[in-house]
């Protein structure tokens, strides 16, 4: 390990440990570098790897983290105690599970998961609250729990009127429900071992002894539970580094706490702090105008960014005519920098503030015959069918799983319907059972005929078999016994359309993904597997080195970078996201988010903003955001759009890709079906003769809409139609 190849700040930071210290590290300052550095440089002076908590924000910078000091330590670095703080946490309380009346195999519920419980609870009382819905009482939960606001506080504290009164009752069952369920929701990964500890001053002293070194990265984006955490734990000598910078900190909504940073020093006043700001990433234009925005904010800690990069070319700000105008020129533009500067599409990133503004970029872009590939979209894991399979093996784990139980009841059908179930739920109440153990009494329940009994036993002989087989056969192995079982695959296949074809190869790339865990992890249970899967964002499934252009929120963005950066809807109300009503805390997170936005380029930065755009079922006109206003005039340059969709649909398909992608490595480009048209005659065994109406997608996810004789219009996945063209 060389220090010689850190700055001297870097450096400082690296080798100070004789108490908390702070590192604030502007974008692009080599902070993940400082503490890969600062890990190692702890183990070589004799600090023990397994005394070391270092805490992160996703797995992939975990696991990049933990690969570096790998390189610079050895496999020491294997026992380093590093990870996420839900993927940390859960690890302790898996082991402590007992203290908390929960069991070490408990489930982890996710968003959607957490929805379910609510609604269910909504439906189990009949409880109707005008103008309120299921999920956003579950947001409302999610908030409460992030600011540790439990039941019996809100009930307490901020319980002012009749909807009030109702949420805390369902709030009270849901959080009963959990702990039935054996179950854990992300926000008790963080609440659970504050309870440990506070309730158990042995335990707590005992993992004080263990972590003589605490490091936390992203110190900005922690909530009040996490840093309450860190205070419990922190050691009698102070030794945490934290690292964050207060200009990234985009994350209030889900209980982030900027003062966290300012309270720092008041917690620890001893505190020793350094000031990462040279950046290595971007120009010194981008700088500069990032910086220009920036610094319209009051609350934060001050620093000048700078750098030896050079000054690099001016930002392009573009006027659109519309959000179709603006996915097209993103789309020009893309191609003008490929065949100008020879760059990849990987090197291409999108950024929008919502999600929804996606689909018009995607329309386009298919259009185009441009690849791309979506962050924080529908995650992989997040597709039904996938969290179907997941959640047989979540009850094949944990018994007590109401939730997952209920999804997999009828699927794949066995005549198990809504009625059968809220009798079996009324009786399981009833007598105090799980739902798993009325199963076995189903025949007890009264008004359940015998045919959906008998079925309702199948299915409960069914989940035993895997139950006792669990310990017995790898991860990867007891799920392709399962899905054979249950015959999910064949389903998919049979039923030959496009979306029951897309579904079987998610299921098919679920057991892949399951053998590869299987074959790496040799001693793996069940449970660490659906942890493991339960903590997944779509960042940590992010894949650098697939050709395709990149399109992603700006809060998915964060942590990354591109050396070409597009933000699109850069206008009043869309970014930032409807102001009028928001406080001046929400106008200064959104203006931190323009600025992650921005220093996400290394090289150059495209700004769109459109004069009219489709939102809530019709025509708005826009005016341009006010950080456009406040960006240093010097690094600009304005150019007006409402030309691209011309030009583009001008050149025929063939022109395009020679013009801009002949010498372009480009995956997938030339299709095997690039004979295929519309207006192409096509004949297919099943459906006769045809004539192509539209071609999308690209490789295996390629369509055609086709015309078939009879009126007959059919979707089809060209990887499996067949079709013969004419």
């Amino acid at each position: 390990m060389n220090l010689k190849s850190l700055n001297d700040q870097q450096k400082q930071a690296v080798e100070y440990d004789k108490g908390p210290s702070m590192i604030v590290a502007g974008a692009g300052s080599g902070k993940t570098r400082v503490l890969t550095y600062k890990v190692a440089y702890l183990i070589n002076k004799g600090y023990k790897p397994e005394e070391i908590l270092a805490l992160t924000f996703t797995n992939k910078a975990a696991n990049e983290m933990k690969a570096r000091i790998k390189e610079l330590v050895g496999v020491k670095a294997e026992h380093i105690w590093m990870g996420t703080f839900h993927s940390i946490f859960a690890r302790i309380l898996r082991k402590e599970a007992e203290h908390l009346n929960y069991k070490s195999n408990f489930s982890i519920y996710d968003a959607e998961d957490s929805f379910s419980l609510v609604q269910n609870i909504i439906s189990n009382f009949n409880i109707e609250i005008e103008g309120v819905t299921p999920n956003s009482i579950r947001h409302k939960i999610s908030y409460l729990k992030n600011h540790m606001i439990m039941p019996a506080k809100y009930r307490k504290k901020l319980v002012e009127s009749f909807i009030d009164e109702k949420i805390a009752d369902i709030y009270d069952e849901y959080q009963k429900r959990l702990v039935e369920n054996n179950a854990m929701d992300f926000e008790d990964l963080l609440l659970k071992p504050i309870e440990l500890f506070e309730n158990n001053p042995k335990i707590l002293q005992n993992y004080k002894k263990r972590f003589s070194y605490l490091l936390v990265d992203e110190f900005q984006d922690t909530n009040k539970a996490q840093y309450e955490l860190l205070k419990l734990l922190v050691s009698k000598e102070g030794k945490i580094c934290v690292v964050g910078d207060d200009a990234q900190s985009i994350y209030s909504w889900r209980g982030a706490n900027i003062g966290n940073m300012l309270d720092f020093k008041k917690d620890f006043p001893k505190y020793k702090l350094f000031k990462l700001e040279q950046n290595y990433r971007s120009t010194k234009t981008i700088l500069t105008a990032a910086d220009s925005v920036i610094k319209n904010n009051s609350g934060q800690i001050k620093k000048t960014l700078w750098t030896e990069n050079n000054d690099g070319e001016l930002l392009t700000l573009i006027k659109c005519a519309d959000e179709k105008d603006e996915a097209y020129q993103i789309a020009k533009y893309i191609k003008q920098e490929i065949s100008k500067k020879k760059l990849s599409l990987k090197d291409f990133a999108v950024l929008y503030r919502t999600n929804a503004q996606s689909r018009t970029l995607e329309d386009i872009f298919r259009r185009e015959k441009i690849p791309y590939k979506i962050i924080g979209g529908i995650e992989f894991y997040q597709r039904k069918e996938v969290k179907d399979v997941i959640a047989y093996l979540r009850v094949i784990s944990n018994q007590r799983d109401e939730e997952s139980l209920l999804r997999i009841m009828n699927f794949p059908q066995r005549g198990i319907g809504n009625t059968t179930i809220k009798r079996m739920i009324a009786f399981a109440r009833k007598l105090d059972l799980t739902l798993f153990e009325t199963m076995s009494r189903v025949f007890e329940v009264i008004d359940i005929k015998e045919r959906i009994q008998k079925n309702v036993k199948g299915f409960k002989l069914l989940l035993e078999k895997y139950i006792a087989l669990k310990d017995k056969l790898s991860v990867g192995e007891l799920t392709r016994a399962l899905v054979d079982d249950l015959g999910v695959l064949r389903m998919f296949k049979e039923e030959n359309t496009p979306e029951s074809m897309a579904r079987w190869e998610n299921i098919n790339e679920l057991l892949s993904a399951l053998s590869e865990y299987s074959s790496s992890n040799k001693n793996a249970a069940l449970e660490d597997y659906l942890e493991e899967v339960s903590l997944i964002t779509g960042v940590d499934m992010y894949e650098e080195e697939k050709n395709c252009v990149t399109f992603l929120t700006i809060h998915s963005a964060k942590g990354l970078e591109f050396p070409v950066v597009f933000i699109s809807g850069c206008e009043e109300d869309i970014f930032p996201l409807s102001n009028r009503f928001s406080s001046d805390a929400s106008l200064e997170e959104e203006r931190r988010l323009f600025y992650v936005a921005v220093t996400r380029a290394k090289q150059k930065v495209y700004l769109l903003h459109a004069r009219s755009r489709y939102r809530f079922g019709e025509v708005a006109y826009q005016s341009r955001s006010r950080f456009i206003d406040e960006l240093n005039h010097k690094t600009y340059a304005e150019v007006n759009g409402g030309i691209g969709r011309k030009s583009s649909q001008r050149k025929s398909k063939k022109e395009i890709y020679y013009e801009y992608f002949e010498k372009v490595d480009y995956e997938d480009f030339d299709q095997d079906n690039k004979t295929l048209r519309p207006g192409s005659r096509v004949m297919h065994d099943k459906f006769g003769l045809g004539k192509v109406i539209e071609v999308t997608g690209a490789g295996d996810m390629q369509k055609a809409t086709v015309h078939f004789e009879r009126n007959n219009v059919k979707q089809l996945m060209l990887k499996f139609a067949k079709l013969k063209v004419l």
